[in-house]
């Protein structure tokens, strides 16, 4: 699933930013994304993403969600399982 799809299942809100310009993968894209943890800038690029206020970053919804949700593996996967 790409990161940008997933970002969207697990946000309570987000929206892309269309002043992002890619200085290094021309197909990523960059997310404002807020959730019960807070405010989140996210890049995408297929199924990689990264956090560029927390400096994080990993690949797949698994990971994202347990990043935006704080939760742990099972967790994640319950969630995104019940989506």
């Amino acid at each position: 699933m790409p990161a940008s799809d997933a970002l969207a299942l697990l946000a309570d809100h987000v929206k892309p930013d269309p002043t992002y310009q890619p200085l290094k993968a021309e197909h990523s894209l960059r997310w404002h994304a807020s959730t019960a943890r807070g405010e989140f800038e996210i890049l995408t690029t297929g199924v990689k993403w990264y956090d560029t206020r927390a400096r994080a970053g990993g690949g797949g919804a698994i990971d994202l969600a347990m990043h935006l949700l704080d939760m742990s593996f099972v967790e994640a996967v319950k969630h995104l399982t019940a989506r």
